[in-house]
């Protein structure tokens, strides 16, 4: 855990912009063991630092022949030709 500092609320932290400010790195350390961390502000929740999902290396063109759109894809459904 970060500090006695924390108050700890269903397994979620929370920590005012000030002790954020001199803590920061020891916050993300702990987003990243996948603890919420939230910032909070005049006794109001302001931000939560949660870790973020790594990004998959993207493959341009990858999808290639495995996609098509019909002839007709902008034409009205049957169900809302009464509405045009």
């Amino acid at each position: 855990m970060i500090t006695e500092h924390l108050i700890k609320v269903n397994l979620m932290q929370s920590i005012t912009v000030e002790e954020a400010i001199q803590k920061l790195p020891d916050l993300i350390d702990a987003a990243l063991r996948g603890e919420e961390v939230v910032i909070t502000k005049d006794d109001l929740s302001m931000v939560k630092l949660i870790p973020n999902p790594p990004v998959k290396n993207r493959k341009p063109g990858s999808a290639k022949g495995q996609v098509w759109m019909s002839e007709d894809f902008d034409e009205p459904l049957e169900d809302f030709k009464d509405y045009m």
